[in-house]
Protein backbone atom coordinates (compact mmCIF):
# COMPACT_ATOMS: atom_id res chain seq x y z
CA UNK A 1 0.00 0.00 0.00
CA UNK A 2 0.84 3.44 -1.03
CA UNK A 3 2.27 5.56 2.11
CA UNK A 4 0.61 8.30 3.18
CA UNK A 5 1.69 11.59 4.94
CA UNK A 6 -0.51 13.70 6.91
CA UNK A 7 0.35 16.83 5.26
CA UNK A 8 -3.02 18.47 6.47
CA UNK A 9 -1.34 18.51 9.65
CA UNK A 10 0.60 21.16 7.98
CA UNK A 11 -2.64 23.23 6.72
CA UNK A 12 -4.14 25.67 8.88
CA UNK A 13 -7.34 26.15 6.82
CA UNK A 14 -7.72 22.47 5.56
CA UNK A 15 -11.35 22.10 4.40
CA UNK A 16 -11.86 25.50 2.40
CA UNK A 17 -9.38 25.94 0.60
CA UNK A 18 -7.86 28.71 2.65
CA UNK A 19 -9.86 31.28 0.34
CA UNK A 20 -10.21 35.06 1.76
CA UNK A 21 -14.12 35.29 3.08
CA UNK A 22 -16.39 36.62 0.25
CA UNK A 23 -16.94 39.70 2.62
CA UNK A 24 -13.13 40.52 3.16
CA UNK A 25 -12.53 39.90 -0.82
CA UNK A 26 -15.37 42.39 -1.50
CA UNK A 27 -14.07 45.16 0.74
CA UNK A 28 -10.45 44.68 -1.07
CA UNK A 29 -11.31 44.44 -4.42
CA UNK A 30 -14.00 47.66 -3.79
CA UNK A 31 -10.98 49.81 -2.86
CA UNK A 32 -9.16 48.92 -6.23
CA UNK A 33 -9.41 50.90 -9.39
CA UNK A 34 -8.53 48.34 -12.17
CA UNK A 35 -7.11 49.94 -15.49
CA UNK A 36 -9.18 47.84 -17.94
CA UNK A 37 -8.20 48.01 -21.75
CA UNK A 38 -10.23 47.79 -25.02
CA UNK A 39 -9.06 44.47 -24.63
CA UNK A 40 -10.47 43.42 -21.57
CA UNK A 41 -13.27 41.13 -22.13
CA UNK A 42 -14.04 39.49 -18.76
CA UNK A 43 -12.26 40.59 -15.47
CA UNK A 44 -12.48 40.38 -11.47
CA UNK A 45 -15.14 43.65 -11.44
CA UNK A 46 -17.72 40.81 -12.28
CA UNK A 47 -16.79 37.88 -10.20
CA UNK A 48 -16.79 35.62 -13.48
CA UNK A 49 -14.87 32.30 -12.98
CA UNK A 50 -11.85 33.21 -14.87
CA UNK A 51 -10.50 36.50 -17.16
CA UNK A 52 -10.98 36.91 -20.66
CA UNK A 53 -8.69 38.86 -22.73
CA UNK A 54 -8.61 39.73 -26.61
CA UNK A 55 -5.19 38.88 -28.28
CA UNK A 56 -5.29 39.19 -32.40
CA UNK A 57 -9.47 38.68 -32.57
CA UNK A 58 -8.96 35.73 -30.71
CA UNK A 59 -10.60 35.21 -26.48
CA UNK A 60 -8.10 34.39 -24.30
CA UNK A 61 -9.06 32.68 -21.31
CA UNK A 62 -6.63 32.84 -17.53
CA UNK A 63 -6.98 31.97 -14.54
CA UNK A 64 -5.48 30.65 -10.59
CA UNK A 65 -5.84 28.01 -7.84
CA UNK A 66 -3.65 26.85 -5.41
CA UNK A 67 -4.50 25.85 -1.66
CA UNK A 68 -3.23 24.01 0.84
CA UNK A 69 -3.60 19.84 1.14
CA UNK A 70 -6.90 18.79 2.52
CA UNK A 71 -5.95 15.42 1.94
CA UNK A 72 -3.18 13.42 3.40
CA UNK A 73 -2.02 11.12 0.14
CA UNK A 74 0.26 13.68 -1.61
CA UNK A 75 -0.44 12.31 -5.21
CA UNK A 76 -4.34 12.59 -4.72
CA UNK A 77 -3.45 16.20 -3.16
CA UNK A 78 -1.92 17.07 -6.63
CA UNK A 79 -4.58 15.48 -9.13
CA UNK A 80 -7.29 17.83 -6.70
CA UNK A 81 -5.50 20.81 -7.17
CA UNK A 82 -4.61 20.49 -10.63
CA UNK A 83 -8.66 19.40 -11.32
CA UNK A 84 -9.81 22.29 -9.29
CA UNK A 85 -7.13 24.49 -11.30
CA UNK A 86 -8.99 24.01 -14.61
CA UNK A 87 -12.80 24.16 -13.36
CA UNK A 88 -12.55 27.81 -13.75
CA UNK A 89 -11.63 27.17 -17.87
CA UNK A 90 -14.91 24.86 -18.45
CA UNK A 91 -16.97 26.73 -16.02
CA UNK A 92 -17.08 29.10 -18.99
CA UNK A 93 -16.86 26.67 -21.91
CA UNK A 94 -13.16 27.45 -22.51
CA UNK A 95 -10.45 25.00 -24.13
CA UNK A 96 -7.55 24.76 -21.81
CA UNK A 97 -4.44 25.03 -23.78
CA UNK A 98 -1.37 24.47 -21.25
CA UNK A 99 -0.62 24.97 -17.21
CA UNK A 100 2.17 26.47 -15.23
CA UNK A 101 2.75 24.75 -11.67
CA UNK A 102 3.02 27.20 -8.46
CA UNK A 103 4.45 25.45 -5.46
CA UNK A 104 4.93 26.08 -2.01
CA UNK A 105 6.80 23.25 0.00
CA UNK A 106 8.29 23.25 3.37
CA UNK A 107 11.26 21.29 2.26
CA UNK A 108 13.50 21.07 5.89
CA UNK A 109 10.13 19.33 7.44
CA UNK A 110 8.85 17.15 4.59
CA UNK A 111 11.21 15.26 2.03
CA UNK A 112 11.25 16.05 -1.30
CA UNK A 113 9.40 12.56 -2.62
CA UNK A 114 6.53 14.16 -1.48
CA UNK A 115 6.93 16.93 -3.56
CA UNK A 116 7.46 14.85 -6.31
CA UNK A 117 4.22 12.67 -5.96
CA UNK A 118 2.15 15.98 -5.79
CA UNK A 119 3.53 17.53 -9.14
CA UNK A 120 3.09 13.66 -10.38
CA UNK A 121 -0.52 14.15 -9.69
CA UNK A 122 -0.91 17.32 -10.98
CA UNK A 123 0.86 16.07 -13.92
CA UNK A 124 -1.46 13.16 -14.47
CA UNK A 125 -4.57 14.99 -13.97
CA UNK A 126 -3.04 17.74 -16.97
CA UNK A 127 -2.34 14.69 -19.25
CA UNK A 128 -6.28 13.45 -18.79
CA UNK A 129 -7.30 17.24 -19.71
CA UNK A 130 -4.86 16.93 -22.99
CA UNK A 131 -2.38 19.66 -21.97
CA UNK A 132 1.16 19.70 -21.03
CA UNK A 133 2.77 21.75 -18.05
CA UNK A 134 5.31 24.54 -19.32
CA UNK A 135 6.92 25.62 -16.30
CA UNK A 136 6.04 27.31 -13.06
CA UNK A 137 7.25 28.80 -9.72
CA UNK A 138 8.24 27.47 -6.97
CA UNK A 139 8.95 28.93 -3.46
CA UNK A 140 10.34 27.43 0.51
CA UNK A 141 6.61 27.49 2.31
CA UNK A 142 5.92 26.21 5.95
CA UNK A 143 3.17 24.88 5.13
CA UNK A 144 2.69 22.55 1.11
CA UNK A 145 1.08 24.33 -1.10
CA UNK A 146 0.02 23.34 -5.26
CA UNK A 147 -2.20 24.63 -7.84
CA UNK A 148 -1.66 25.99 -11.37
CA UNK A 149 -1.86 29.10 -13.66
CA UNK A 150 -4.03 27.67 -16.73
CA UNK A 151 -4.05 29.70 -19.80
CA UNK A 152 -6.98 28.77 -22.33
CA UNK A 153 -9.15 29.59 -25.59
CA UNK A 154 -12.98 30.42 -25.93
CA UNK A 155 -14.00 28.75 -29.48
CA UNK A 156 -16.97 31.68 -28.78
CA UNK A 157 -18.44 33.67 -26.24
CA UNK A 158 -17.42 32.77 -22.94
CA UNK A 159 -20.23 31.31 -20.63
CA UNK A 160 -20.46 34.28 -17.73
CA UNK A 161 -22.12 33.42 -15.14
CA UNK A 162 -23.82 36.70 -15.11
CA UNK A 163 -26.22 35.52 -17.96
CA UNK A 164 -29.17 33.43 -16.60
CA UNK A 165 -32.65 33.88 -17.98
CA UNK A 166 -36.16 34.12 -16.14
CA UNK A 167 -37.43 30.03 -16.15
CA UNK A 168 -33.92 28.57 -16.59
CA UNK A 169 -33.68 25.35 -14.83
CA UNK A 170 -30.48 24.79 -12.34
CA UNK A 171 -28.41 21.89 -13.17
CA UNK A 172 -25.68 21.07 -10.76
CA UNK A 173 -22.75 18.04 -11.90
CA UNK A 174 -21.41 17.16 -8.84
CA UNK A 175 -23.06 16.29 -5.19
CA UNK A 176 -22.27 18.60 -2.30
CA UNK A 177 -20.25 17.56 0.96
CA UNK A 178 -16.87 17.90 -0.21
CA UNK A 179 -16.02 20.82 2.77
CA UNK A 180 -17.63 18.77 5.48
CA UNK A 181 -15.41 16.08 4.49
CA UNK A 182 -12.27 17.92 4.40
CA UNK A 183 -13.01 19.11 7.75
CA UNK A 184 -13.33 15.90 8.81
CA UNK A 185 -10.27 14.42 7.10
CA UNK A 186 -8.20 17.29 9.48
CA UNK A 187 -9.92 16.35 12.57
CA UNK A 188 -9.15 12.79 11.88
CA UNK A 189 -12.76 11.77 12.25
CA UNK A 190 -13.83 10.78 8.11
CA UNK A 191 -13.93 6.78 7.00
CA UNK A 192 -12.03 5.49 4.32
CA UNK A 193 -15.04 5.26 2.19
CA UNK A 194 -15.53 9.08 2.67
CA UNK A 195 -12.23 10.09 1.60
CA UNK A 196 -12.58 7.73 -1.34
CA UNK A 197 -15.55 9.48 -2.45
CA UNK A 198 -14.56 12.61 -1.82
CA UNK A 199 -11.10 12.20 -3.82
CA UNK A 200 -12.77 10.73 -6.51
CA UNK A 201 -15.36 13.57 -6.97
CA UNK A 202 -12.54 16.33 -6.47
CA UNK A 203 -10.22 14.17 -9.08
CA UNK A 204 -12.89 14.06 -11.66
CA UNK A 205 -12.59 16.89 -14.80
CA UNK A 206 -15.29 19.02 -15.45
CA UNK A 207 -14.07 19.04 -18.92
CA UNK A 208 -16.60 16.38 -20.29
CA UNK A 209 -19.35 18.53 -18.75
CA UNK A 210 -18.49 21.72 -19.85
CA UNK A 211 -18.41 20.57 -23.54
CA UNK A 212 -22.08 18.84 -23.65
CA UNK A 213 -23.10 22.21 -22.06
CA UNK A 214 -21.00 24.87 -24.86
CA UNK A 215 -22.90 21.77 -27.34
CA UNK A 216 -26.09 21.79 -25.83
CA UNK A 217 -26.30 25.79 -25.18
CA UNK A 218 -26.57 27.11 -21.72
CA UNK A 219 -27.44 30.85 -20.88
CA UNK A 220 -25.21 31.20 -17.59
CA UNK A 221 -22.77 28.66 -15.80
CA UNK A 222 -20.03 28.75 -12.91
CA UNK A 223 -18.74 26.56 -11.09
CA UNK A 224 -18.96 25.44 -7.33
CA UNK A 225 -16.26 25.99 -4.92
CA UNK A 226 -14.73 28.14 -1.87
CA UNK A 227 -17.74 30.08 -1.90
CA UNK A 228 -20.33 27.13 -1.83
CA UNK A 229 -23.46 26.40 -3.80
CA UNK A 230 -25.35 29.43 -2.14
CA UNK A 231 -22.10 31.75 -2.59
CA UNK A 232 -21.59 30.87 -6.12
CA UNK A 233 -25.69 31.03 -6.85
CA UNK A 234 -25.49 34.24 -5.16
CA UNK A 235 -22.97 35.96 -7.59
CA UNK A 236 -25.14 34.48 -10.76
CA UNK A 237 -28.37 35.68 -9.36
CA UNK A 238 -26.70 39.67 -8.70
CA UNK A 239 -25.09 39.42 -11.90
CA UNK A 240 -27.63 38.32 -13.67
CA UNK A 241 -30.61 40.70 -11.64
CA UNK A 242 -32.77 37.74 -10.79
CA UNK A 243 -33.67 35.08 -8.03
CA UNK A 244 -33.58 31.30 -7.78
CA UNK A 245 -35.42 28.85 -5.68
CA UNK A 246 -33.79 25.87 -4.29
CA UNK A 247 -35.47 22.26 -3.36
CA UNK A 248 -33.12 21.34 -0.69
CA UNK A 249 -34.68 17.64 -1.21
CA UNK A 250 -33.38 17.46 -5.15
CA UNK A 251 -30.07 18.11 -3.71
CA UNK A 252 -27.49 14.89 -3.38
CA UNK A 253 -24.36 14.76 -0.52
CA UNK A 254 -21.58 12.88 -0.85
CA UNK A 255 -22.42 9.62 2.02
CA UNK A 256 -21.78 10.64 5.25
CA UNK A 257 -21.56 14.22 4.58
CA UNK A 258 -24.72 15.09 6.46
CA UNK A 259 -23.84 13.01 9.17
CA UNK A 260 -20.69 14.82 9.85
CA UNK A 261 -22.40 18.18 9.65
CA UNK A 262 -25.05 17.21 11.89
CA UNK A 263 -22.31 15.94 14.51
CA UNK A 264 -20.44 19.74 13.93
CA UNK A 265 -18.50 19.04 11.54
CA UNK A 266 -18.06 22.72 9.85
CA UNK A 267 -15.27 24.46 8.38
CA UNK A 268 -14.85 28.07 9.68
CA UNK A 269 -14.69 29.37 5.62
CA UNK A 270 -18.51 27.48 5.63
CA UNK A 271 -19.70 29.49 8.63
CA UNK A 272 -17.75 32.40 7.21
CA UNK A 273 -19.92 31.62 4.07
CA UNK A 274 -22.87 31.58 5.50
CA UNK A 275 -22.62 34.68 7.34
CA UNK A 276 -22.15 37.02 4.40
CA UNK A 277 -24.61 35.78 2.01
CA UNK A 278 -27.63 35.24 5.17
CA UNK A 279 -29.24 39.01 4.48
CA UNK A 280 -29.95 37.88 0.59
CA UNK A 281 -31.33 34.32 1.54
CA UNK A 282 -35.42 33.34 2.48
CA UNK A 283 -34.62 29.98 4.23
CA UNK A 284 -38.10 28.16 4.92
CA UNK A 285 -38.71 27.01 8.70
CA UNK A 286 -37.93 23.28 7.11
CA UNK A 287 -34.22 24.61 6.45
CA UNK A 288 -32.65 24.24 9.99
CA UNK A 289 -29.17 25.66 10.33
CA UNK A 290 -27.26 22.23 9.59
CA UNK A 291 -29.16 22.48 6.07
CA UNK A 292 -27.65 25.96 5.72
CA UNK A 293 -24.66 24.63 6.48
CA UNK A 294 -24.89 22.08 3.81
CA UNK A 295 -26.12 24.74 0.98
CA UNK A 296 -22.87 26.99 2.11
CA UNK A 297 -20.30 24.36 2.63
CA UNK A 298 -16.81 25.65 1.11
CA UNK A 299 -16.31 23.14 -1.90
CA UNK A 300 -12.67 22.05 -3.47
CA UNK A 301 -13.53 21.36 -6.87
CA UNK A 302 -17.12 21.18 -7.14
CA UNK A 303 -19.31 20.58 -9.84
CA UNK A 304 -20.52 22.82 -12.69
CA UNK A 305 -23.83 24.87 -11.95
CA UNK A 306 -25.63 25.51 -14.96
CA UNK A 307 -28.32 27.79 -15.98
CA UNK A 308 -30.63 26.07 -18.89
CA UNK A 309 -33.71 27.04 -21.09
CA UNK A 310 -36.33 24.54 -19.57
CA UNK A 311 -36.71 23.74 -23.49
CA UNK A 312 -33.04 22.60 -23.63
CA UNK A 313 -32.89 20.50 -20.06
CA UNK A 314 -34.13 17.43 -21.42
CA UNK A 315 -31.36 17.04 -23.87
CA UNK A 316 -28.65 18.39 -21.01
CA UNK A 317 -29.79 15.53 -18.36
CA UNK A 318 -29.99 13.27 -21.51
CA UNK A 319 -26.38 13.79 -22.78
CA UNK A 320 -24.77 13.94 -19.24
CA UNK A 321 -26.18 10.97 -17.77
CA UNK A 322 -25.32 9.17 -21.93
CA UNK A 323 -21.81 10.77 -20.94
CA UNK A 324 -21.65 9.15 -17.22
CA UNK A 325 -21.99 12.62 -15.69
CA UNK A 326 -23.37 13.50 -12.41
CA UNK A 327 -26.69 15.56 -13.36
CA UNK A 328 -29.34 16.94 -10.88
CA UNK A 329 -31.95 19.45 -11.14
CA UNK A 330 -31.97 21.56 -8.57
CA UNK A 331 -33.95 24.55 -8.82
CA UNK A 332 -35.25 27.67 -10.93
CA UNK A 333 -33.74 31.46 -11.98
CA UNK A 334 -36.87 33.49 -11.42
CA UNK A 335 -37.82 37.60 -11.53
CA UNK A 336 -36.32 39.18 -9.45
CA UNK A 337 -38.66 40.52 -5.93
CA UNK A 338 -37.56 42.93 -2.97
CA UNK A 339 -33.90 41.97 -3.32
CA UNK A 340 -34.58 38.13 -2.28
CA UNK A 341 -31.67 37.09 -4.51
CA UNK A 342 -32.54 33.15 -3.55
CA UNK A 343 -35.37 31.46 -1.65
CA UNK A 344 -34.42 27.63 -0.56
CA UNK A 345 -37.71 25.43 0.21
Amino acid sequence: MKEKIKLTRFSSGAGWACKLSPEDLSQVLGNLNNNKTSDTIIDFSSFDDAAAFNINGSTILQTVDFFTPIVDDPYDFGKIAAANSLSDIYAMGGEPKFALNIVGFPSDDLPLEVLTEILRGGMDIANEAGIPILGGHSIKDKEPKYGMVVTGISNGTPVKNSSAQIDDSLILTKPLGLGVISTAIKKEVATETMISDATEIMTTLNKTASEIMVQVGVNACTDITGYGLLGHLLEMCKGSKLSAEIEFDKIEFIDGAVDAASNGIISGGTKKNLSFIRDNINFSSSIDKTKQYLLADAQTSGGLLMSVPSNKVEELESKLIEAECFSMKIGTIMSLSNEEFIRVI
